[in-house]
């Protein structure tokens, strides 16, 4: 094949490969993409889909990824911000890490209020091609059309990342004057919360491939209160712990 092809097929530049070519001993320094599944010739999906769409979900709710390391050997580390108040979702963001990532460790740093749940990985944005420089409602958010597939495959996973992140569901406190008399009374809802109008797109995408009915009450808050799509979240989500 061509410098070109091989290139396309490999992500390698071209001028690396002629100088491999004159000097073969080079080829030994070359860190290969080893278990990433999307640096292979034909791109794999990430294993297990359910692990990946779940932290997926975290990471465009509280996560992000930065380099680091010295200048010689920078690698990629991907971020979850968990609150401290809910360590059963720690526990949860370090099993998915783990699950990408078996073999490698998950670092968990204390922080005002909350874990930094990190991995190092120099293949993470491979695996999140969202990441970018800014913040994310600053800038274009979508899904490449692999990981569409995964969320459509898992939508649960999906969501239930979302609302561990920026979601929550609370008891809502309702007074009403009916016949004359003040009633009080509770119901259950949902709210998804983010300044990003594609990740709100995302997240109400998947709502409604399960059917779940919810509603905008600000330009940043998804709201699900009815009954019946209340129950459903409950299924895979419910309160935080």
């Amino acid at each position: 094949m061509t410098y070109s092809e091989v290139s396309r097929r490999t992500r390698i530049n071209r001028s690396a490969l002629r100088e491999w070519a004159r000097n073969r001993d080079l080829v030994d320094k070359y860190e290969g993409p080893g278990d990433c599944v999307r640096c292979h010739p034909l791109p794999g999906l990430p294993h297990p889909e359910g692990a990946y769409s779940y932290l997926l979900g975290l990471y465009l709710g509280d996560g992000y990824i930065s380099y680091v390391g010295d200048r010689k050997k920078r690698v990629w580390a991907m971020r979850i911000a968990c609150a401290d108040a809910w360590p059963g979702l720690i526990s949860e963001c370090v099993d998915a890490l783990k699950s990408l990532r078996p073999g490698h460790p998950v670092h968990v740093t204390n922080r005002i209020g909350c874990k930094d749940v990190s991995a190092q990985w120099k293949h993470w944005p491979c695996y999140f091609p969202q990441h970018g420089p800014g913040r994310k409602h600053t800038r274009r958010i979508e899904l490449a059309p692999w990981q569409d597939d995964i969320t459509h495959r898992h939508p649960r996973s999906l969501l239930r990342g979302l609302f561990h992140s920026d979601g929550c569901r609370f008891t809502n406190p309702v007074r009403r004057k009916i016949a004359g008399e003040w009633r009080h009374y509770e119901y259950p809802r949902y709210f998804f919360t983010n300044e990003s109008q594609d990740i709100l797109g995302i997240c109400t995408r998947h709502l409604d491939q399960l059917g779940i009915e919810w509603k905008m009450t600000r330009r940043n808050n998804v709201s699900v209160a009815q009954r019946a799509s209340v129950a459903l979240l409950d299924e895979f989500i419910g309160p935080k712990y």
